[in-house]
């Protein structure tokens, strides 16, 4: 194709907007060395900053926003990528500082790709996305940390994002008995669902707490940061640990180390933008092998790209439960 459609966000005297928009193929970043068709695309919590203008996530204009992106390779300079590659990628800055996936194509760094596992299609890798994979490289944090379904269970906040979403799938899958943490108690059937045994209202959390609680899950997934994860911290059982993925009520962490110096409790920041190419292989094959397809699919919306802005604003505005997958030929 000479030319293709995006979503463009750019910033001028008029202020900030968002446009679909139809762009020649040499528009691309010349950054790039291998081209992809992009198949589908996603909408996580950062691409609906970007889209909406919300906070400063895009640092150059005009940008295509879209942090993942699941398609096939079309050209490439790069030799570790051929023609009809079938590949992924999550993070690495791309939507925030180098075009990224909301779009039919997309240039970018061969070191940047994954090859998409065997067992899901392009569809499968976006209803899963960067919130599958940090989910998942949560849960392996938390294995690491010894917290296994024998020591109690585990928290999930946020519970009805992308990210809390695949996390309760993926724990409930290994045994775990997983307490979801919500605001949105109309949503208790599609959590359930999903595998989670109790739920909590995330008011518990969200307010200035004590600085040690009492002891109440032996492990946790926090997307939402600031006092919810300090008292997230204070409720965790001895030796028990948190992964800290997310800050959605905040940047703020307003703890004491009390957990830490008491109870022994280990707080493990999750970053899935920047992590290494064998972290990220790691945690695709699992979630390839362990991820239930019909809760997958139970989770997952699917939109065009020119729905994309809508949602962005229902996003924002916690209106959206689990996954959005994006078809930027639709």
């Amino acid at each position: 194709m000479s030319a293709f459609r995006a979503l463009v966000v750019d910033k001028s005297e008029a202020g900030y907007g968002c446009r679909l928009d139809m762009l020649d193929r040499s528009a691309l970043p010349a950054s790039g060395n291998v081209t992809v068709r992009v198949e589908r695309s996603t909408l996580n919590y950062k691409d609906a900053l970007a889209i909406t203008g919300k906070a400063p996530v895009v640092r150059s204009f005009p940008m295509v926003p879209g942090i993942d992106l699941a398609g096939t390779v079309e050209a490439s300079d790069d030799p570790a990528w051929k023609a009809g590659d079938a590949v992924v990628l999550n993070g690495w800055g791309v939507g925030e500082t180098h075009w990224g996936g909301l779009a039919e194509l997309s240039r970018v760094k061969g070191d940047w790709l994954i090859r998409r596992p065997a067992g899901l299609t392009a569809e499968d890798c976006m209803a899963l996305g960067t919130a599958g994979y940090t989910a998942m490289l949560c849960v392996m944090a938390l294995e690491r940390q010894g917290v296994t379904p024998d020591k109690g269970d585990v928290l999930v906040t946020g519970a009805c994002g992308g990210v809390g979403s695949v996390a309760i799938a993926l724990l409930a899958r290994r045994g775990y008995g997983v307490i979801a943490a919500t605001g949105r108690r109309e949503e208790e059937a599609y959590l359930k669902e999903l595998g989670a045994k109790d739920l909590i209202d995330r008011a518990e959390l969200s307010g200035p707490g004590k600085p040690l609680g009492k002891e109440r899950w032996a492990g946790a997934v926090d997307t939402v940061g600031s006092h919810t994860l300090a008292n997230v911290c204070a409720g965790t059982r001895y030796g028990g640990a948190v992964a800290a993925c997310g800050l959605a009520q905040g940047l703020d962490f307003p703890a004491t180390v009390a957990p830490f110096i008491l109870r022994g409790v280990t707080l493990a920041g999750i970053d899935s933008v920047m992590a290494p190419k064998a972290l990220r292989e790691t945690a695709w094959r699992l979630l390839d092998a362990e991820i239930d397809r019909p809760r997958l699919a139970a989770m997952t919306s699917r939109i065009g790209l020119a729905d994309a802005q809508g949602v962005a604003s229902d996003l924002i505005a916690g209106k959206v439960r689990g996954r959005v997958v994006v078809d930027p030929s639709a």
